[in-house]
């Protein structure tokens, strides 16, 4: 090839290169800000348990980590999903604010969801980083009947079924933690709620029957056969799904949740709404049968990581 044309075909090729990275880097910068983090899941789980009677069913869905900016389009498609599913109750873990303070817009999307028999929210380090947090925010829940638990117990009965809703407060301090399970009776069903996943787990017992936590985002960015490239403080080894915590090995589950918080990015790591299925461990063939793959057998549950 002659020098002269040599000369021009190269600087081409790297104009050509250039573009295309520029390209290609403007295409994954757009979906890891706005396309992933609005690529909104539903994880579904059975959770087969003594304390409900054959035939019987109880339809939880959780919430978590709203961080609510200004992005109500995106929660409006959630308040619909979340109506779709049909809950009894709906169950919010926590960090529904962000530097904003957006407290109009959370409790917009709080009046879009219904459930009924009640809405229970505990609160996030958000909530107390914002300045928005006890019973300040207890009163503004209020108006959007939801109901916020602080070290608190609430007994609901929903379908013939007895149900207690236990709400530690961040960050889940042991002697809170302990005071709750001791409320916790072997007649009803028990649910815990923690914003953080990672506290004294050696203080459950088998009266608790669910934990439910959030916090972690899943790690948010996920790289394949990497760890979380950053996890809060209070998040432990806590990533996503289902763990066994503590010696009672009471199944506690990691939402990986709906807003971002510190970037606004997501990667790998959809977010996500959660309904919980209770039922008989007598549940009808069927069920089991249409949904082998959402009950978590007790080889398929982490053990929460030792303190």
């Amino acid at each position: 090839m002659p020098p002269s044309q040599k000369n021009i075909q190269n600087p081409s090729r790297r104009r050509f290169l250039l573009g295309g990275a520029i390209m290609l880097g403007g295409f994954l910068t757009a979906d890891v800000t706005l396309r992933q983090p609005q690529d909104l899941r539903i994880e579904k789980h059975i959770l087969p348990m003594k304390k409900v009677p054959e035939g019987r069913e109880l339809r939880l869905v959780q919430l978590s980590d709203l961080h609510l900016r200004t992005s109500q389009g995106y929660f409006e498609r959630v308040a619909r999903k979340v109506s779709a599913l049909k809950p009894d109750i709906i169950l919010l873990t926590g960090d529904y604010l962000e530097e904003n303070r957006n407290l109009a817009g959370v409790l917009k999307f709080l009046r879009r969801l219904r459930a009924p028999a009640g809405i229970f929210a505990v609160q996030g380090n958000w909530e107390y980083w914002a300045r928005l947090e006890g019973e300040n925010l207890r009163r503004q829940f209020t108006r959007a009947d939801t109901t916020l638990l602080l070290n608190e117990r609430r007994d609901v009965q929903v379908n013939g079924l007895r149900l207690s809703i236990l709400g530690v407060d961040y960050p889940s301090p042991g002697d809170q933690v302990s005071r709750l399970v001791k409320k916790a009776s072997s007649e009803r069903i028990n649910l815990m709620m923690s914003h953080v996943p990672a506290f004294n787990h050696q203080l459950l017992d088998k009266h608790i029957d669910l934990v439910l936590a959030g916090h972690t985002h899943g790690g948010q960015v996920r790289i394949p056969l990497l760890p979380p490239l950053y996890l809060p403080r209070f998040s432990g080894s806590f990533v996503a799904g289902f763990y066994q915590a503590g010696w009672a090995k009471v199944p506690l589950y990691v939402n990986r949740g709906l807003g971002t918080s510190m970037l606004p990015v997501r990667f790998l790591c959809p977010p996500e709404i959660t309904l919980f299925r209770l039922v008989s461990q007598k549940r009808d063939h069927s069920v089991a049968q249409n949904n082998p793959a959402r009950i978590p057998a007790p080889s398929s549950i982490r053990q929460s990581p030792p303190r």
